[in-house]
C-alpha cells in the first residue's frame, strides 16, 4: 500500500508542478497590443549566417539605410533602401509590415541603431541589427552587388 500512495504523491507533486510552470509562463507572457520588440545586433558573419538561412523566407527583409549614392555604390544582395536622411523616412519605414523579420544596416551602424529605435516606437517586432555596416561587412570580404 505505500507503494501506492508514494507514486500517487509523485504524480499529484508532477501535476502540480507543470501547472504551476503554465500560470508562471502565461503570466510573463506579453500582453495583446504591447510591444514585444526583438533587436538583436550582430556582426557581419552572423549576419550573413542569418541571411543565408533566410534566403527564400519572404518574411525576412534586409533593409539598407544608407543614401541611394552609397547604396548604388554597393549594398547586400536584396536589399532594400531607404534613406535615413529623406523627408519621408519614417512614413516609409510605418507602411512595412512590422510583423518580419528585418536584418537593418547602413555604412557603420550610426544610422541604423538609432533607425532601430525608430522601428520600436513605430511598432515592428523583429529587428537584427548589422552593428558594423557595410564597412564591416565588405572588411570580412562579404559579397555585395551593384
Amino acid at each position: 500500500m505505500p507503494k501506492i500512495r508514494l507514486k500517487s504523491l509523485i504524480t499529484l507533486l508532477l501535476s502540480m508542478s507543470l501547472l504551476v510552470g503554465a500560470v508562471l509562463t502565461g503570466a510573463c507572457a506579453t500582453p495583446p497590443g504591447v510591444n514585444s520588440r526583438v533587436v538583436e545586433d550582430y556582426s557581419a558573419r552572423r549576419a550573413s549566417a542569418l541571411v543565408e538561412e533566410n534566403r527564400d523566407n519572404p518574411g525576412f527583409v534586409i533593409l539598407d539605410v544608407r543614401t541611394p549614392e552609397e547604396f548604388d555604390d554597393g549594398h547586400i544582395e536584396t536589399a532594400i533602401n531607404i534613406d535615413f536622411y529623406a523627408d519621408t523616412f519614417r512614413d516609409e519605414l510605418d507602411v512595412l509590415d512590422k510583423d518580419k523579420i528585418y536584418l537593418l544596416y547602413c555604412r557603420s551602424g550610426n544610422r541604423s541603431g538609432q533607425t532601430t529605435e525608430l522601428m520600436d516606437e513605430l511598432g515592428f517586432t523583429r529587428i537584427d541589427h548589422l552593428t558594423g555596416g557595410i564597412i564591416e561587412w565588405k572588411a570580412e570580404g562579404l559579397p555585395i552587388v551593384r
